[in-house]
């Protein structure tokens, strides 16, 4: 079993419409829409994802009888990586909205001026996730570096049934390292993969730092 990728963006839809809107200079620069635009990719994403869960057959009762039904067998766990997860994070919240929650901070330190970069794990936050599907997020997949190191910390709280982790813009590099070093049961949801990374792993054309538009610049 090998990883799986899914692009959602290479087919035209709303939901490559709302990725234009994150890419578009004019339209970003208004934080609250940026934020608000995440926040309706990750619903799309989870819907999708929904798709590939299980599920257990019951019954509800309506006011004129009883229906049948198809219900998750069990909730995922949504993990976010700070700060740029969050929005996305809540996309996914949105539609699993009984699922719990892991968040996991990772950052670049950078070695002075120079271009090259480690990536660091910080804070870390989860519920048990033995035998459970985790939804891993985050904005960005630029090198790679930060959604694999933050999926290998996260294995201190168990190890999963299955891994969907989720990027709304991919590197055709950070595609690849995701595809070698994430584990073969991982189904890789991405909204679209540029070709280019610049000399500080800025994805291009990208949209930016996706951080940054969302919540302000950091020092």
């Amino acid at each position: 079993m090998a990883v799986e990728i899914r692009v959602l963006g290479e087919h035209p839809s709303l939901f490559s419409q709302l990725l234009a809107q994150i890419r578009d200079l004019s339209v970003q620069q208004e934080r609250m829409r940026f934020r608000r635009n995440l926040e309706r990719l990750g619903e799309m994403f989870a819907y999708e994802i929904s798709k590939e869960l299980e599920y257990v057959t019951g019954e509800v009762t309506t006011p004129l009888g009883v229906a049948p039904t198809r219900v998750l067998r069990q909730q995922p766990v949504l993990a976010a990586i700070l700060r740029a997860g969050l929005p996305l994070h809540q996309g996914l919240l949105n539609y699993f909205d009984a699922a719990g929650s892991a968040f996991i901070s990772a950052c670049r330190k950078h070695h002075g001026d120079a271009d090259s970069f480690d990536v660091e794990i910080g804070y870390l936050a989860s519920p048990s996730l033995n035998d459970r599907s985790l939804i891993l997020c985050d904005p960005m997949l630029a090198t790679g570096s930060s959604m694999v190191l933050a999926y290998k910390a996260l294995l201190q709280h168990g190890v999963p049934r299955h891994l969907h982790a989720v990027a709304v813009l991919a590197s055709e590099q950070g595609m690849e390292f995701a595809r070698q070093h994430l584990p073969a049961n991982t189904t890789l949801w991405l909204g679209a993969v540029d070709p280019d990374l610049t000399s500080r792993a800025y994805i291009v054309p990208g949209l930016g730092d996706a951080g940054d538009l969302a919540f302000g610049n950091k020092q």
